[in-house]
Protein backbone atom coordinates (compact mmCIF):
# COMPACT_ATOMS: atom_id res chain seq x y z
CA UNK A 1 0.00 0.00 0.00
CA UNK A 2 1.20 3.54 -0.98
CA UNK A 3 -0.54 6.86 -0.59
CA UNK A 4 0.56 8.88 -4.03
CA UNK A 5 -0.58 12.04 -4.99
CA UNK A 6 -2.50 12.11 -8.16
CA UNK A 7 -1.36 12.51 -11.62
CA UNK A 8 -2.90 13.48 -14.95
CA UNK A 9 -1.96 9.91 -16.00
CA UNK A 10 -4.01 8.20 -13.44
CA UNK A 11 -7.41 11.20 -13.44
CA UNK A 12 -9.48 8.55 -14.99
CA UNK A 13 -9.16 5.83 -13.11
CA UNK A 14 -9.82 8.05 -9.79
CA UNK A 15 -12.94 9.57 -11.51
CA UNK A 16 -13.78 5.86 -12.14
CA UNK A 17 -13.25 5.31 -8.54
CA UNK A 18 -15.86 8.22 -7.60
CA UNK A 19 -18.24 6.96 -9.21
CA UNK A 20 -17.81 3.19 -7.57
CA UNK A 21 -18.29 4.40 -5.07
CA UNK A 22 -20.81 7.70 -4.61
CA UNK A 23 -23.66 5.93 -3.34
CA UNK A 24 -22.11 5.46 -0.34
CA UNK A 25 -20.74 8.62 0.70
CA UNK A 26 -22.07 12.40 0.21
CA UNK A 27 -21.92 12.81 -3.75
CA UNK A 28 -22.62 16.56 -3.81
CA UNK A 29 -19.33 16.77 -6.08
CA UNK A 30 -19.41 13.99 -7.16
CA UNK A 31 -21.89 14.06 -10.25
CA UNK A 32 -21.18 13.36 -13.64
CA UNK A 33 -20.63 16.59 -14.86
CA UNK A 34 -18.29 17.69 -11.89
CA UNK A 35 -16.23 14.38 -12.63
CA UNK A 36 -16.00 15.38 -16.28
CA UNK A 37 -14.33 18.57 -15.27
CA UNK A 38 -12.38 17.28 -12.60
CA UNK A 39 -8.36 18.37 -12.81
CA UNK A 40 -5.61 17.99 -10.85
CA UNK A 41 -4.90 21.60 -9.58
CA UNK A 42 -3.72 23.52 -6.46
CA UNK A 43 -8.43 24.33 -6.00
CA UNK A 44 -8.27 20.23 -6.07
CA UNK A 45 -5.15 18.13 -4.04
CA UNK A 46 -5.98 14.89 -4.18
CA UNK A 47 -4.59 11.49 -2.95
CA UNK A 48 -5.21 8.11 -4.14
CA UNK A 49 -4.02 4.51 -1.97
CA UNK A 50 -3.14 2.10 -4.50
CA UNK A 51 -2.43 -1.96 -3.68
CA UNK A 52 0.21 -4.28 -5.45
CA UNK A 53 -1.53 -4.59 -8.71
CA UNK A 54 -1.32 -0.58 -8.56
CA UNK A 55 -5.10 -0.16 -8.69
CA UNK A 56 -6.86 2.54 -6.60
CA UNK A 57 -8.44 1.31 -3.51
CA UNK A 58 -8.81 4.58 -1.10
CA UNK A 59 -9.26 8.33 -2.19
CA UNK A 60 -9.13 11.56 -0.55
CA UNK A 61 -9.88 14.76 -2.17
CA UNK A 62 -10.81 18.08 -1.33
CA UNK A 63 -12.93 21.21 -2.88
CA UNK A 64 -10.33 24.67 -2.33
CA UNK A 65 -12.37 26.98 -4.56
CA UNK A 66 -13.24 30.42 -3.98
CA UNK A 67 -15.38 30.27 -2.08
CA UNK A 68 -14.67 28.36 0.23
CA UNK A 69 -10.97 29.64 0.77
CA UNK A 70 -12.69 32.74 1.73
CA UNK A 71 -14.24 31.08 4.54
CA UNK A 72 -11.01 29.40 5.76
CA UNK A 73 -12.27 26.15 5.47
CA UNK A 74 -12.10 23.24 2.69
CA UNK A 75 -14.79 20.49 1.80
CA UNK A 76 -13.78 16.92 1.04
CA UNK A 77 -14.95 15.88 -2.46
CA UNK A 78 -14.13 12.38 -1.69
CA UNK A 79 -12.60 10.78 0.94
CA UNK A 80 -12.92 6.81 1.00
CA UNK A 81 -11.60 3.41 1.26
CA UNK A 82 -12.28 -0.27 0.09
CA UNK A 83 -10.07 -1.10 3.43
CA UNK A 84 -11.41 -1.24 7.05
CA UNK A 85 -8.37 0.33 8.39
CA UNK A 86 -8.22 3.88 10.13
CA UNK A 87 -4.67 4.28 9.23
CA UNK A 88 -5.66 4.32 5.37
CA UNK A 89 -7.47 7.63 6.49
CA UNK A 90 -5.11 9.30 8.24
CA UNK A 91 -2.06 8.34 5.91
CA UNK A 92 -4.45 10.36 3.09
CA UNK A 93 -5.55 12.87 5.58
CA UNK A 94 -1.84 13.96 6.60
CA UNK A 95 -1.04 14.28 2.92
CA UNK A 96 -4.41 16.81 2.96
CA UNK A 97 -2.95 18.63 5.52
CA UNK A 98 -0.04 19.83 3.84
CA UNK A 99 -2.55 22.41 1.88
CA UNK A 100 -4.40 23.87 4.29
CA UNK A 101 -1.65 26.08 5.55
CA UNK A 102 -4.33 29.03 5.50
CA UNK A 103 -7.17 27.28 6.50
CA UNK A 104 -9.28 26.97 10.03
CA UNK A 105 -10.59 23.82 9.11
CA UNK A 106 -11.88 21.00 6.58
CA UNK A 107 -15.12 19.25 6.34
CA UNK A 108 -17.26 16.46 5.22
CA UNK A 109 -20.83 15.02 4.79
CA UNK A 110 -22.01 11.63 6.13
CA UNK A 111 -24.77 9.96 5.76
CA UNK A 112 -25.86 8.25 8.91
CA UNK A 113 -26.51 4.72 7.70
CA UNK A 114 -22.59 4.70 6.79
CA UNK A 115 -21.11 3.78 10.13
CA UNK A 116 -18.38 2.62 8.84
CA UNK A 117 -16.95 6.08 7.96
CA UNK A 118 -18.32 7.99 10.49
CA UNK A 119 -16.24 5.29 13.18
CA UNK A 120 -13.21 6.10 10.80
CA UNK A 121 -13.89 10.27 11.02
CA UNK A 122 -14.57 9.89 14.88
CA UNK A 123 -11.16 7.91 15.31
CA UNK A 124 -9.28 10.51 13.60
CA UNK A 125 -10.98 13.71 15.87
CA UNK A 126 -13.60 14.83 13.27
CA UNK A 127 -16.08 16.86 15.46
CA UNK A 128 -19.90 16.79 15.00
CA UNK A 129 -20.98 19.99 14.02
CA UNK A 130 -24.77 19.50 12.51
CA UNK A 131 -27.35 17.02 10.86
CA UNK A 132 -28.42 18.22 7.30
CA UNK A 133 -32.27 16.40 5.93
CA UNK A 134 -32.90 15.85 2.13
CA UNK A 135 -36.54 16.03 1.57
CA UNK A 136 -38.46 14.79 -1.83
CA UNK A 137 -41.47 15.94 -2.69
CA UNK A 138 -43.90 14.28 -5.02
CA UNK A 139 -46.14 15.21 -7.82
CA UNK A 140 -48.99 16.24 -5.62
CA UNK A 141 -51.97 19.09 -5.80
CA UNK A 142 -50.08 22.66 -6.11
CA UNK A 143 -51.22 25.47 -3.74
CA UNK A 144 -51.53 28.82 -4.49
CA UNK A 145 -48.91 31.05 -3.98
CA UNK A 146 -50.34 34.13 -2.75
CA UNK A 147 -48.74 37.30 -2.22
CA UNK A 148 -49.78 40.45 -0.20
CA UNK A 149 -50.16 43.65 -1.87
CA UNK A 150 -47.19 45.86 -2.62
CA UNK A 151 -44.90 41.89 -3.59
CA UNK A 152 -43.84 41.27 -6.83
CA UNK A 153 -42.13 38.20 -7.33
CA UNK A 154 -40.20 38.32 -11.08
CA UNK A 155 -36.95 35.94 -12.69
CA UNK A 156 -34.13 36.63 -12.16
CA UNK A 157 -32.88 39.25 -15.02
CA UNK A 158 -29.12 38.36 -15.63
CA UNK A 159 -26.64 41.72 -15.63
CA UNK A 160 -29.45 43.49 -13.59
CA UNK A 161 -30.18 41.25 -10.91
CA UNK A 162 -26.74 40.18 -9.33
CA UNK A 163 -26.42 42.79 -6.82
CA UNK A 164 -29.99 42.20 -5.74
CA UNK A 165 -29.31 38.43 -5.47
CA UNK A 166 -25.88 38.96 -3.17
CA UNK A 167 -27.76 41.41 -0.79
CA UNK A 168 -30.60 39.00 0.09
CA UNK A 169 -28.66 35.90 0.32
CA UNK A 170 -25.95 37.22 2.30
CA UNK A 171 -28.35 38.67 4.65
CA UNK A 172 -30.68 35.80 5.17
CA UNK A 173 -28.10 33.52 5.53
CA UNK A 174 -25.38 35.53 7.29
CA UNK A 175 -25.55 32.87 10.69
CA UNK A 176 -26.99 29.75 9.11
CA UNK A 177 -24.31 27.21 9.88
CA UNK A 178 -22.31 26.19 6.78
CA UNK A 179 -23.81 29.01 4.59
CA UNK A 180 -22.10 32.33 6.45
CA UNK A 181 -19.63 32.92 3.90
CA UNK A 182 -20.39 35.74 2.03
CA UNK A 183 -20.88 34.89 -2.04
CA UNK A 184 -19.72 37.42 -4.39
CA UNK A 185 -21.02 38.90 -7.50
CA UNK A 186 -18.88 36.63 -8.99
CA UNK A 187 -20.49 33.39 -7.85
CA UNK A 188 -24.19 35.17 -8.58
CA UNK A 189 -22.69 34.98 -12.09
CA UNK A 190 -21.59 31.65 -11.91
CA UNK A 191 -24.73 30.20 -10.97
CA UNK A 192 -25.95 31.51 -14.35
CA UNK A 193 -23.60 28.92 -16.03
CA UNK A 194 -23.46 26.12 -14.07
CA UNK A 195 -24.65 22.91 -15.99
CA UNK A 196 -27.88 22.60 -13.76
CA UNK A 197 -28.96 26.20 -14.72
CA UNK A 198 -32.76 26.31 -15.53
CA UNK A 199 -33.70 29.47 -17.18
CA UNK A 200 -36.57 30.92 -14.87
CA UNK A 201 -35.75 28.83 -12.03
CA UNK A 202 -33.78 32.10 -10.10
CA UNK A 203 -36.53 33.93 -8.79
CA UNK A 204 -36.28 37.40 -6.47
CA UNK A 205 -39.27 38.65 -4.73
CA UNK A 206 -39.50 42.16 -3.90
CA UNK A 207 -41.64 44.80 -1.73
CA UNK A 208 -42.12 48.09 -3.05
CA UNK A 209 -39.25 48.01 -5.44
CA UNK A 210 -36.56 46.31 -2.60
CA UNK A 211 -35.36 42.93 -3.07
CA UNK A 212 -36.66 41.01 0.06
CA UNK A 213 -36.27 37.17 -1.27
CA UNK A 214 -34.72 34.60 -3.59
CA UNK A 215 -35.46 31.04 -4.61
CA UNK A 216 -33.43 29.04 -6.93
CA UNK A 217 -34.65 25.35 -9.43
CA UNK A 218 -31.89 23.65 -10.75
CA UNK A 219 -31.55 20.77 -12.80
CA UNK A 220 -30.63 17.43 -10.54
CA UNK A 221 -30.83 13.95 -10.18
CA UNK A 222 -32.26 11.47 -7.50
CA UNK A 223 -32.39 8.14 -7.62
CA UNK A 224 -31.20 7.80 -11.58
CA UNK A 225 -34.33 10.09 -12.83
CA UNK A 226 -34.81 13.94 -12.92
CA UNK A 227 -35.44 15.97 -10.10
CA UNK A 228 -35.57 19.68 -9.34
CA UNK A 229 -33.54 20.96 -6.56
CA UNK A 230 -34.69 23.90 -4.61
CA UNK A 231 -32.70 25.92 -2.84
CA UNK A 232 -31.24 28.63 -1.61
CA UNK A 233 -34.71 29.57 -0.14
CA UNK A 234 -34.26 33.04 1.32
CA UNK A 235 -35.34 35.64 3.25
CA UNK A 236 -34.06 38.73 4.27
CA UNK A 237 -34.15 39.44 8.43
CA UNK A 238 -36.79 42.22 8.46
CA UNK A 239 -39.19 39.78 6.30
CA UNK A 240 -38.98 36.53 8.12
CA UNK A 241 -41.87 34.87 9.67
CA UNK A 242 -44.47 36.81 7.55
CA UNK A 243 -45.09 33.48 5.35
CA UNK A 244 -43.18 34.73 2.34
CA UNK A 245 -40.57 31.75 2.18
CA UNK A 246 -43.64 29.69 1.91
CA UNK A 247 -45.39 31.81 -1.23
CA UNK A 248 -41.74 31.49 -3.16
CA UNK A 249 -41.59 27.69 -2.50
CA UNK A 250 -44.92 27.16 -3.78
CA UNK A 251 -43.59 29.64 -7.13
CA UNK A 252 -41.05 27.57 -7.42
CA UNK A 253 -43.02 24.16 -7.30
CA UNK A 254 -45.45 25.52 -9.64
CA UNK A 255 -42.21 26.17 -12.00
CA UNK A 256 -40.90 22.91 -11.58
CA UNK A 257 -44.51 21.63 -12.73
CA UNK A 258 -44.34 23.66 -15.80
CA UNK A 259 -40.73 22.31 -16.46
CA UNK A 260 -42.19 18.58 -16.75
CA UNK A 261 -40.14 17.85 -13.29
CA UNK A 262 -42.46 15.08 -11.50
CA UNK A 263 -40.54 15.50 -8.18
CA UNK A 264 -38.65 18.09 -6.38
CA UNK A 265 -35.38 17.91 -3.73
CA UNK A 266 -33.68 20.19 -1.17
CA UNK A 267 -31.67 20.01 2.16
CA UNK A 268 -32.04 21.81 5.33
CA UNK A 269 -30.36 22.07 8.05
CA UNK A 270 -31.47 20.12 11.27
CA UNK A 271 -31.70 23.22 13.72
CA UNK A 272 -33.71 25.08 10.96
CA UNK A 273 -36.90 24.07 12.84
CA UNK A 274 -39.07 26.12 11.47
CA UNK A 275 -38.30 25.70 7.55
CA UNK A 276 -37.90 21.90 8.26
CA UNK A 277 -41.80 22.17 9.63
CA UNK A 278 -43.05 24.60 6.73
CA UNK A 279 -41.52 21.90 3.72
CA UNK A 280 -43.01 19.36 5.31
CA UNK A 281 -46.62 20.96 5.41
CA UNK A 282 -45.97 21.82 1.94
CA UNK A 283 -45.76 18.02 1.13
CA UNK A 284 -42.16 17.15 1.20
CA UNK A 285 -40.89 13.89 3.10
CA UNK A 286 -37.25 13.30 4.45
CA UNK A 287 -35.72 10.66 2.62
CA UNK A 288 -32.05 11.32 3.69
CA UNK A 289 -29.93 12.57 6.92
CA UNK A 290 -26.37 13.42 6.67
CA UNK A 291 -24.07 14.39 9.71
CA UNK A 292 -21.05 17.25 8.74
CA UNK A 293 -17.83 16.72 10.70
CA UNK A 294 -15.29 19.00 11.51
CA UNK A 295 -11.51 18.51 11.78
CA UNK A 296 -9.68 21.84 13.38
CA UNK A 297 -6.42 22.86 12.04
Amino acid sequence: MKVIGLGKERVSDFVLYCKKHRMEIDDSYLYDMDLQEFEVSEDHPTYIVTNEKEEIVAAASLVLDDYHRRGKRARFRIFHSEMEDIQVYQHLLQALLNHTSDLDKIFLFIPVVNKKLTDAIEGLKFTLDRYSFVLVREDLDLSEMGLPVGYELRPFRPGEDEENWRLVRNAAFATLKGSETPITIEGVTKLLTDHDYLEGGMMLLFHQGHPVGVIRGADDEYENSPIMNIGPVAIIPAYQGLGLGRSLLRASLKFAKEQGYKRTILSVNGENERAQALYIKEGFKQVEAVACYHYFL
